[in-house]
């Protein structure tokens, strides 16, 4: 078939790869002298017509897809001759060699490289997943990555290829589930036929688990359903607990969208004391003062006024001289100075006013947080007054919620709540939380928001 012109345009120059009933071709397109790759599907006699819909399927969202580092839709025609019958699918040609074929060749890749390489392709499913109904390519793997050469500090351009097992979320829900993917780079739901943006990451952290070993996922050890990689990588911590998070095979514990992997690639939960805790039931202790609402929907937490602390009794020491009136200890200084009394009254008003401001402050000023099916919102209250610490937040752009100490002079004064979204919090929460609280809350939050 080398050199056969299709639908009297498309020179065949190689075939780049087939299976049974469809081949995929490297051809010149003789309009515009470009290399280009056509696909064909054949109507053997043991067509399966799932074959076509996926084939359509897949013509369709390249159709509507502009991306720079996806393959674009030029043409869709029908083969009718007396001895092959069929349908081509046309799209832009990437001249690169995939993941698998760089890493046969002897090409290596640092822990730098492979997050590089992560947060582009996670650009590409932010794109794919940020349709109405969301596009779940559903077969990542190395030889559907293709990477240019290095270029300076970069590691090179990626590229996503082969939308032959496209689904997107309306055709899943509409009917008939077709079952594909690669194995080992599938996760769990998928051989179900239920895919979400989740199935997406697990086959993402799969490849790059490809990378760091030189394996491939069947040929490493499972405990429990979740590959087992440590022993043959040498990889950070943190990076090792991403990349088991990716690749949880429990969805519930996986995470569940690009942003919330985006945002944990470089502050990711440490997974051995997050399951731990997750599986061990915390109990409010019995003296916190932490007030915890559950409602059906929505879920507050109020933490009751931090009080008197060191930093509140050093302000009203620094103040009440001047509260006093200075003429009190520097009657010498002002002495010369005109309409002395006439300077000091109103200085002794604002230092009394901020006395007594800290005073309600620290003895009655409460915080609120508030989390409902649709946002995370934290507010400040004192007796009569309510108004918000900081913007509203969508509860789905929530990634992760931790407790962190700060530190004046070197040592610890307080914690802090610290919420990994887009916006970031970083709220004063209350001054004198004990550890068990802290992991209380953390523990209580993390449920109610799923994560």
């Amino acid at each position: 078939m080398i050199k056969d012109i299709l639908n009297s345009r498309y020179q065949i120059q190689k075939e780049l790869g087939g299976q049974t009933g469809r081949k995929t071709f490297l051809a010149l397109d003789l309009t515009t002298q470009k290399q280009v790759v056509v696909k064909l599907l054949y109507l053997a006699p043991d067509f399966d017509w799932q074959d076509l819909k996926l084939f359509e399927r897949e013509a369709d969202t390249l159709k509507k897809l502009e991306h720079p580092s996806i393959p674009r839709y030029l043409d869709y025609f029908e083969i009718n001759t007396p001895d092959e019958k069929g349908f081509g699918l046309v799209q832009t040609y990437v001249p690169h060699k995939s993941l698998e074929e760089h890493l046969r060749g002897g090409r290596t890749f640092n822990e730098t490289e492979v997050k590089e390489l992560a947060q582009s392709l996670l650009e590409i499913l932010a794109y794919l997943h940020s349709f109405p109904s969301p596009i779940i390519h559903r077969d990542i793997k190395p030889s559907n990555i293709l990477l240019t050469n290095r270029s300076g500090n970069s590691i090179g351009k990626v590229y996503l290829v082969d939308f032959g097992s496209v689904q997107n979320v309306a055709a899943k829900e509409g009917g008939t589930i077709t079952v594909v993917g690669t194995y080992g780079y599938m996760p769990p739901e998928q051989f179900g036929g239920r895919v979400t943006p989740a199935s997406d990451l697990y086959s993402l952290g799969a490849t790059l688990i490809y990378l760091v070993t030189g394996l491939h996922p069947t040929e490493l050890p499972q405990k429990d359903s979740q590959i087992q990689f440590r022993q043959n990588s040498n990889l950070s911590p943190q990076f090792t607990d991403w990349l088991e998070w990716m690749t949880e095979p429990n969805l519930n514990q996986r995470f569940t969208t690009v942003q919330k992997a985006m945002e944990s690639l470089e502050n990711t939960p440490p997974r051995n004391k997050s399951i731990a805790l997750a599986k061990k039931r915390l109990k409010q202790p019995s003296d916190s003062n932490i007030r915890l609402i559950k409602k059906r929907g929505s879920v507050e937490i109020i933490f009751p006024p931090k009080g008197f602390g060191i930093s509140v009794i050093s302000f009203i020491s620094l103040l009440s001289p001047l509260a006093l009136g200075v003429n009190f200890f520097s009657n010498q200084i002002l002495s010369d100075v005109p309409n002395t009394n006439i300077l000091l009254v109103p200085l002794q008003v604002l230092a009394s006013t901020y006395i007594i401001f800290t005073i309600i402050w620290a003895l009655f000023k409460r915080i609120r947080v508030r989390i409902d099916s649709q946002v995370f919102e934290v507010f400040h209250e004192l007796p009569g007054f309510k108004w918000r610490a900081s913007p509203v937040e969508a509860r789905q752009n929530i990634s992760y919620l931790k407790f962190a100490p700060v530190f004046t002079a070197g040592f610890q004064s307080h914690m802090k709540l610290n919420v990994a979204a887009k916006t970031k919090y970083n709220l004063d929460i209350y001054g004198n939380l004990t550890e068990e609280e802290i992991m209380w809350l953390i523990q209580e939050m993390n449920d109610y928001l799923k994560m």
